[in-house]
């Protein structure tokens, strides 16, 4: 791993994925979306006139991060993909669009900028992130698990192999003289990129897989004619604004638990998903999870029953869950079966889903 030390005690602390920023008790409920196939391969050359790009629907505007206050400016998404890659296309409304990192995998929430996030296999370990800004140039990082985890790995160095994505801006780039409209961000992710193993046909044809979009926007100031984020009167950066299109409730995105789904439908027509019954299941065993992690916080040990963690009756679309905590040396698995497929689910100590 080449991440240097500086760079990730900064990326751990910065505040667009803090460590430590605790959830709210209430589920997070994901957003969705059907992704249709498409025959033909799309040119990638961030112009959204693709004739395929016409027939795909737009995500809802993105939200706020934490709360319900609408952003200042609207970015929304479309989705599509083929046999070779996931297809993504984001409209960004920007009256400023300006940028100045230029170098691949330098950090570029510095700049106002475009992520991606993708769990394939929705265990919330081992996932994958993609951030561009307004110069295209992109950083792209594999995580082992969520920053909240002291012993994650994250792989800097790791590079999207084959990885294409072109900017368009509606105005002009790093001019403050005028007021542009925004730009868009159009990519093309293989899905070889996520591959566990040899010669494994990892594309998820009809099958749903957790995704999120966030956009860091500063605010600005111009130095010398130039943009930079803007300070304060101690010379400190003001805080950036996240907004995303699956809401976290959190100023954090690396909960992927709490990520949308986007299902990829085989079907070139218009189709419909419901989130399954046995996620919604998962989602209560993270909220015991975090209930946990703040216990341990507070007492520095593990609660040694459930009733330490919540004395309400747990139920998931009228059905009651009965987990069962097991304790062992290193920490504990919460265990439950599932009302909705008899399938057993359990979630460890440091987050990872089984079943």
């Amino acid at each position: 791993m080449l991440l240097k030390n500086q760079w990730l005690t900064i990326v751990l602390v910065f505040s667009s994925i803090a460590v430590f920023s605790q959830s709210k008790k209430n589920t997070i409920v994901p957003k969705t979306y059907t992704a249709n196939k498409i025959t033909k391969p799309i040119l990638i050359d961030g112009d959204e006139s693709d004739p395929a790009w016409k027939n795909a629907a737009w995500t809802a505007l993105f939200e706020d991060i934490e709360n319900d206050i609408k952003p200042k400016y609207a970015t929304k998404v479309k989705m599509l993909w083929d046999e070779t890659n996931f297809y993504i296309l984001a409209k960004i409304e920007e009256p400023h669009v300006w940028a100045n990192l230029k170098q691949r995998d330098t950090i570029i929430f510095y700049n106002n900028d475009f992520e991606v996030f993708i769990d394939p296999d929705g265990d919330t370990f081992n996932y994958y992130e993609l951030e561009i800004n307004a110069l295209n140039t992109a950083w792209d990082l594999f995580l082992s698990k969520p920053y909240r985890e002291n012993d994650n790995v994250v792989l800097n160095d790791w590079n999207i192999p084959g990885l294409k994505s072109a900017v368009k801006i509606s105005g002009t780039l790093n001019n403050p003289n005028d007021t542009d409209e925004g730009w868009v961000l159009e990519m093309a992710i293989p899905w070889a990129s996520y591959k566990k193993s040899y010669n494994e046909n990892n594309v998820p044809a009809d099958k749903f897989w957790r995704v999120n979009f966030s956009r860091v926007n500063w605010q600005h100031s111009l130095v010398d004619g130039k943009y930079e984020r803007k300070k304060d009167a101690d010379g400190k950066f003001l805080p950036e604004y996240n907004w995303v299109w699956s809401p976290m409730g959190v100023i954090n995105m690396h909960e992927p638990e709490k990520w949308g789904y986007v299902y990829f439908s085989s079907k070139e027509e218009k189709d419909t998903f419901t989130i399954p019954q046995d996620e919604k299941v998962k989602w209560e065993l993270y909220n015991l999870y975090r209930t946990q992690k703040e216990y341990y916080q507070k007492n520095k040990a593990w609660a040694k029953a459930l009733t330490d963690l919540t004395k309400e009756t747990i139920k998931v679309d009228g059905k009651v869950l009965k987990p069962i905590l097991e304790n062992h040396s290193s920490g504990y698995n919460i265990l439950v079966k599932s009302p909705f497929s008899n399938q057993t689910f359990t979630i460890k100590e440091d987050g990872q889903f089984l079943k």
